[in-house]
């Protein structure tokens, strides 16, 4: 499946700031929402 998301100019040249060289936007992506997934369960008392 494929999900196209519209970001505006200003988000997105944020986003660019942040890319490594030849990373695509969709790895950056996956890469702050495991950011932000194991902050959430850090903060939830999430424990193995």
């Amino acid at each position: 499946m494929t999900v196209t998301v519209e970001l505006d100019d200003e988000l997105a040249a944020r986003l660019e700031t942040h890319l490594e060289e030849d990373e695509t936007y969709e790895e950056l992506i996956e890469e702050l929402v495991g950011i932000y997934e194991s902050s959430r369960f850090v903060q939830e008392g999430y424990s193995e």
